[in-house]
């Protein structure tokens, strides 16, 4: 069971989860969840996810993919996250975690109550919208809280205009 979101109750705000997952489409994600946190003076968490198993090496190897993945994670989030204070004015929390993509989205959601809405931004490719949506669409994984998909192709101006 899900816990009870806690983003409208005092001493709480609304907080917009994105999957920072390096995705060409990830930018309209990122843009739409800021100008909405912005807006609503909510805030903005980022997510990135290190796939299990890619550590499947001798120890000493082994340590070090994780050491260099975690450090991928932290400047990609690091980046993203300067990108956002510095365009649109908000600062988002940033959470690196390790598994499976969907597993921890849930868990996140589940841990962090004050998480109202997951943004995902569909691509345009011939292969479909995205590994991500794909997957979430495909399968019908339900989350506790909204999945808002952010349509291929819009430019920056059209998010704002909906934010």
């Amino acid at each position: 069971m899900v816990s009870q979101r806690q983003s409208r109750q005092e001493g709480h705000r609304r907080k917009f989860l994105v999957i920072i997952d390096g995705t060409p489409e990830n930018g309209r994600a990122i843009r739409y969840a800021a100008m909405r946190a912005k807006n609503s003076n909510g805030g903005l968490v980022f997510l990135y996810v290190i796939p299990e198993g890619e550590f499947q090496h001798w120890l000493g190897v082994e340590e070090i993919m994780q050491a260099e993945a975690m450090e991928e994670a932290e400047a990609t989030l690091a980046k993203e996250a300067q990108a956002v204070r510095e365009s649109i004015g908000v600062d988002p929390e940033t959470v690196v975690r390790v598994g499976n993509t969907a597993e921890q989205i849930h868990a996140l959601i589940d841990e962090d109550r004050d998480i109202a809405i997951l943004a995902l931004a569909a691509g345009n490719a011939k292969e479909g919208p995205g590994p991500l949506v794909s997957s979430i669409a495909g399968r019908g994984m339900g989350f506790a809280v909204p999945v808002t998909v952010i349509p291929a192709g819009l430019e920056d101006a059209e998010i704002d205009a909906l934010c």
